[in-house]
């Protein structure tokens, strides 16, 4: 694709990676046809071959509009075209750039600022989220049907975290509104993590991996975030953590992603990379231990949602359903893999209506097989999934620490 930058636009700090990534697309449509929303709305503008038209008529000086920021906004950022993409276009990193000038060109409804502030400043926040949460619970009758089925359902508390008590030591991000919707989550990953012989080392310093700013209007709060984690986590990878380990695999792509976006800042771009390379997902961690030795798989059918940050962004797709077979378990056939929930971070909440489809559509699909239970790998999935109220949905390490053996 032949493109002719503004003068302006010549001057963005990734500009040339815009340029390069633009030049790499041979416009050939194959990233519509696993486009989630433009199966939904069969608008050429809703998927990635008519976004990146769009985001190239900005950079090349055409003004930008607010039906150019929706169309930018309606992408699930699900990373499938990537995927499918015969070229190998650097889809989401375009789309960071274009969105970053959209969005400084035209300013937001004062709705959308306050609904975008809102979710930046409480769900960014373990302890105001939680505080959010038990205010829900007790005004949940006054709530919105969208809003109610965000709380999550009751569910017993597992028992305290082991102890810092072995050798071989690896950091987890605790998220941010895991705590809070999923608390068992972080828990089951510490007990089977321990009954292998792996410690996780407490890191309160560590925050909010910094996607949610990133991906709402604010790219440079969102690196901020990235950087003070990197200060918490480098003294223990220095005093021999094995890896950060990820349960929620949105917060983990986007870690994995700090080495890139860090590149041009002298002070932590070769940090950045080690972290990076050092990122894991539970699944990589857990693939490679002897869990058969303490594992006794219950019988009982489960379908396996793999979240788009899981199999499209971190190329892990088939990777937790590989280990639960491996374990024994009894998983279902699920059609279209693929495709998006709908949860996308926060897009539940700033495109509900597209989500609910999605949600809806996704679900028929992982009923098909009449599961018990829907287990998945990222809080956002999990939650949006859950919130229908149809199968109950859970984390799958939640699966495999019930099946501890005694």
């Amino acid at each position: 694709m032949q493109t002719r930058f503004s003068e302006e636009s010549k001057n963005l700090p990734r500009a040339e990676e815009a340029e390069r990534i633009l030049r790499s697309c041979v416009h050939c449509g194959f990233c519509n046809a696993t486009c989630p929303t433009y199966q939904l709305l069969g608008d050429e503008l809703d998927g990635p071959r008519g976004r990146i038209y769009l985001i190239k008529q900005v950079l090349e000086g055409q003004p930008a509009t607010a039906s150019t920021q929706l169309h930018l906004d309606r992408c699930l950022s699900c990373r499938n075209c990537e995927t499918t993409c015969p070229s190998g276009v650097d889809y989401h990193n375009l789309l960071d750039i274009g969105r970053a000038v959209v969005d400084q060109a035209v300013p937001r409804p004062a709705g959308q600022r306050a609904l975008r502030l809102g979710l930046r400043s409480l769900a960014a926040s373990p302890e105001r989220f939680k505080a959010l949460l038990r205010l829900g619970v007790v005004f949940r009758p006054l709530l919105s049907a969208n809003l109610s089925a965000k709380l999550p359902r009751p569910s017993p508390a597992r028992s305290e975290r082991p102890s810092l008590r072995h050798g071989r030591t690896v950091l987890m991000l605790e998220g941010c509104v895991q705590p809070g919707l999923s608390p068992n989550t972080n828990t089951s990953a510490a007990r089977v993590l321990d009954r292998l012989g792996i410690s996780v080392i407490p890191c309160a310093e560590a925050g909010c991996c910094g996607a949610l700013d990133y991906h709402l209007d604010a790219q440079a709060t969102g690196l901020d975030r990235a950087r003070r984690n990197i200060d918490a986590w480098w003294p223990h990878l220095e005093n021999g953590a094995e890896a950060i380990v990820q349960t929620a695999s949105g917060c983990g792509a986007f870690i994995k992603d700090y080495g890139h976006l860090l590149e041009h800042d002298p002070a932590y771009a070769a940090k950045a990379r080690q972290v990076s390379e050092r990122a894991l997902d539970l699944v990589q961690v857990l693939g490679k231990e002897p869990l058969e030795q303490i594992c006794a798989a219950r019988n009982q059918r489960i379908a396996v949602h793999c979240p788009c940050t899981l199999q499209h962004a971190q190329k892990l797709g088939g990777s937790i359903e590989a280990l639960l077979t491996r374990l024994g378990f009894n998983l279902t056939e699920v059609p279209d893999g693929h495709l998006c929930c709908g949860s996308a971070g926060t897009y539940s909440l700033t495109q509900p209506a597209l989500a609910r489809q999605l949600r809806d559509n996704r679900l028929n699909a992982l009923e098909s097989g009449q599961p018990e239970l829907i287990v998945t790998a990222n809080i956002g999935c999990q939650n949006h999934l859950d919130g229908a109220g149809r199968t109950p949905v859970r984390h799958w390490i939640e699966l495999v620490d019930q099946s501890l053996a005694e």
